[in-house]
């Protein structure tokens, strides 16, 4: 039987959260002078064998993860500031040189993008779970000023002092800022009585990893389908691709009750002329996750900022939803650094100026998801032909495609 601690942590920045978003941020904060606590949910039973069995296996006999992002130039250069990027397993991390977009129907539209036309060394990195985690574990040890606790909240008390968490075993947390970087289904965000708004899209990203008998070249394959969902093949090192299908729900229970191998052959109808035939990678592993677009009232409260998939959660479509996550860290650490001397971390002004700066890029990321989603989603002979018509016009309008990779890359122009 475990005794309940009154103990007290004090410091100048919590973050609620345990993914790379959370992680990140606690870093930023940290390398710009700032006490921090990371707030982890306790490790899983058996989480910490597996977590050392991976870290001692050799980059050649780690399996592929079935998650991994397609990071943009404002993550990269983000993680490369504060000494991230360069403690990736490189490796293990595919450039992205090209995109090729298809619409649906034996004429259906295309619409291309490559570095060079960006005027760019890359368009954008595609990097595993592990590895992007691994490497912010790794910095987080190395930083002092910052504290990790594992536990979970249970009340949340703001005030114009700052905020205070109580844990469930008693401790407490007290900060002049807290940030949400929890997710999706965020506590704290629901403990600050921020509204929401849910469009459930009704399908599943099966994600899983194959090796392909052509050599991608470091082009990105996305196939816009209508009854088969949206289609995404990302280049990883050698002759291997990352999936990710956005598939309707009925055709996910099927995908997921079939083999790879079965897989495979039904990705041949999309890819077999790109990438010849496709082979599961072994160990053979395949995740399934539910897609919705979450669009919060509010990203900020007294004392209280919200970052990635709390304060934003969009479809998988364009690959973007982690990027938007490290332009939230980008833009907080920003407004934190330059506030008046006199205003607080926390200050409701210094939190609203950081409000003010996302809401551009967001708004921009989930009307282009959400309208692509809807557009390509509607099984209407008039509609389908006229998004081919465009994706072949706009690929014949260089100035357009130039401002879309632009946005995408998180650069203000090439």
């Amino acid at each position: 039987m475990t005794t309940p601690t009154t103990s007290t942590t004090r410091t100048d920045v919590c973050i609620v959260g345990n993914g790379a978003i959370a992680k990140t941020t606690a870093l930023g904060f940290a390398q710009a002078g700032h006490s921090v606590t990371l707030l982890a949910p306790p490790a899983r039973p058996g989480a910490e064998a597996q977590a050392s069995s991976a870290s001692t296996a050799s980059a050649a006999e780690r399996p592929w993860d079935v998650r991994v992002y397609a990071l943009n130039h404002t993550a990269h250069d983000l993680l490369a500031s504060l000494k991230v990027w360069g403690a990736l397993d490189l490796a293990r991390v595919a450039a992205v040189d090209a995109m090729d977009v298809r619409g649906d129907g034996q004429d259906g539209g295309s619409l291309g993008f490559d570095a060079f036309g960006a005027r760019v060394g890359t368009l954008a990195w595609i990097v595993e779970d592990h590895n992007l985690n691994g490497a912010l574990d790794a910095a987080l040890k190395f930083a002092h000023n910052v504290q990790r606790i594992e536990g979970r909240a249970c009340e949340l008390a703001c005030s114009a002092e700052g905020a205070a968490l109580r844990l469930e075993d008693g401790r407490r947390i007290e900060c002049a800022l807290l940030v949400g970087a929890d997710g999706r289904e965020s506590w704290v965000r629901g403990q600050c009585d921020i509204g929401v708004d849910y469009r459930m899209y009704h399908q599943r990203a099966i994600v899983t990893n194959f090796a392909c008998d052509k050599p991608h070249h470091g082009v990105a394959h996305q196939w816009f389908t209508c009854a088969d969902g949206i289609i995404a093949l990302l280049p990883l090192p050698g002759n291997r691709v990352s999936l990710v299908w956005s598939a309707p729900e009925t055709l996910a229970d099927t995908l997921m009750d079939e083999s790879l191998g079965e897989l495979a052959i039904r990705l041949g109808e999309y890819a077999d002329a790109k990438l010849g035939a496709l082979r599961p990678l072994q160990p053979e592993a395949v995740a399934a996750v539910p897609l919705a677009l979450v669009k919060p009232h509010a990203i900020v409260a007294p004392r209280v900022a919200l970052v990635g998939d709390a304060a934003h959660a969009v479809h998988p479509l364009a690959g973007h939803g982690m990027n938007l996550g490290f332009g939230d860290v980008v833009d907080l650490l920003a407004t934190v650094r330059e506030r008046e001397e006199r205003r607080a971390i926390g200050d409701e002004r210094v939190l609203a100026r950081y409000a003010r700066k996302r809401k551009e890029d967001v708004l921009m990321m989930q009307l282009a998801t959400d309208g692509l989603e809807r557009l390509f989603g509607a099984n209407l002979e008039p509609v389908r032909v006229i998004r081919n018509i465009g994706l072949n016009l706009l690929d014949k309008m260089p100035a357009v495609k130039r401002r879309l990779m632009a946005h995408a890359m998180g650069k203000s122009s090439i």
